[in-house]
């Protein structure tokens, strides 16, 4: 019987091989187009527009702190946000971005991708609303002002901050932030300009102290309510103090006998007379405290009063005032002023 020849077995290995090589590189190639498929698939659901709302408005959801993934996806499906919770939570886990989800409002716009939505919330571009504080305000009345506000959370700080520490502005805060951190904002506003402002003052001034500048502003932005008279306010009262003379200031009375809450009438000459240790017609120089929360244009004003002879001034009916620089001319403008009031008096209806 004659043997196979080694050149037949060797043909048929290497037709064995070459199978085998084939079918491996078809398998290959099927788990790659099987692999870029899934990847195409996947990044067209990653980065294609989400649902669109129906009036094409941004759809505003809360995550509370503490969210976990899990929850926060159902909340944005719930919304609308993602079409499915399940394929945001994949995203979230094969991204590894799940512990930089951050919480607070978010406002999604109309169409998101879920890569834009999750860039969101990993970032933490959150909602910001504005709170205003106006210039003027006690700082009780800045305490009710911002236990009114229902986008923050907290108690107001107790005992209450110091009379006019706080600078009134416009401030942007997060849902939920505390009130506490917006007060604690207004007390750094006001050191940060402070400090900003202080070395920029005027020479010669009559008092020595930030905090003395604080208390003259305070009775500045109470005496004015015209932002272009403030500094000319400040004038008469920085050349008052120079001359040793009594500030007599009316506001400075109303914060002595109601701590700076609306007297709702005129004073009468027996407060004007009483001892009253805020009441600049009975001190020399400055009361012991602000009077207020003064404005940066008040602080302003008092670091770099303009050069006036101004000692007086009195309301000239127009919602301003009458300035002079001697008593005569400050008499003639009282007398003027009392006209008005009387004609005023005459115009009003009989009850």
């Amino acid at each position: 019987m004659r043997k196979p020849s080694q050149a037949g077995g060797r043909a048929s290995v290497s037709g064995l091989l070459r199978v085998i090589v084939i079918a491996v590189a078809v398998v290959l190639s099927s788990v790659v187009i099987a692999v870029g498929a899934a990847w195409v698939y996947a990044n067209h659901l990653y980065t294609a527009p989400g649902p669109v709302s129906t009036d094409g408005a941004p759809r505003v959801v809360l995550i509370e702190r503490g969210s976990s993934v899990s929850k926060i996806a159902d909340r944005l499906a719930e919304a609308g946000v993602i079409p499915d919770a399940r394929i945001f939570r994949l995203a979230v886990r094969v991204s590894g971005k799940g512990g930089a989800l951050k919480a607070g409002e978010y406002a999604f716009t109309s169409g998101d991708s879920l890569r834009d939505v999750i860039a969101r919330l990993e970032e933490g571009r959150v909602v910001l609303h504005t709170v205003t504080v106006p210039e003027g305000l006690t700082t009780a009345m800045v305490l009710r002002l911002l236990e009114a506000e229902t986008t923050l959370s907290g108690e107001t700080p107790s005992p209450a901050p110091k009379e006019g520490i706080l600078l009134p502005d416009t401030y942007s805060v997060q849902r939920g932030e505390t009130r506490e951190a917006v007060i604690t904002r207004m007390a750094e506003a006001q050191k940060a300009l402070l400090d900003e402002l202080w070395p920029t003052r005027q020479e010669g001034l009559p008092f020595d102290t930030p905090e003395e500048v604080i208390i003259l502003a305070s009775i500045v932005e109470k005496e004015t309510g015209l932002a272009e008279e403030r500094p000319m306010v400040a004038g008469v009262f920085v050349n008052r103090l120079r001359k040793g003379m009594r500030l007599e200031s009316d506001p400075t009375i109303i914060y002595g006998l109601t701590g700076g809450e609306p007297l709702g009438r005129g004073l009468r000459r027996s407060e004007i007379d009483r001892q009253n240790a805020w009441s600049t017609y009975q001190i020399f120089g400055l009361p012991p405290t602000p009077i207020c929360n003064p404005g940066r244009d008040a602080i302003k004003a008092v670091l770099n009063p303009p050069v006036t002879d101004a000692l007086f001034f009195v309301a000239d009916g127009t919602g301003g005032h009458a300035f002079a620089s001697d008593y005569a001319e400050h008499l003639r403008n009282v007398a003027a002023w009392r006209e008005i009031e009387a004609r005023r008096a005459a115009q009003r209806p009989e009850r």
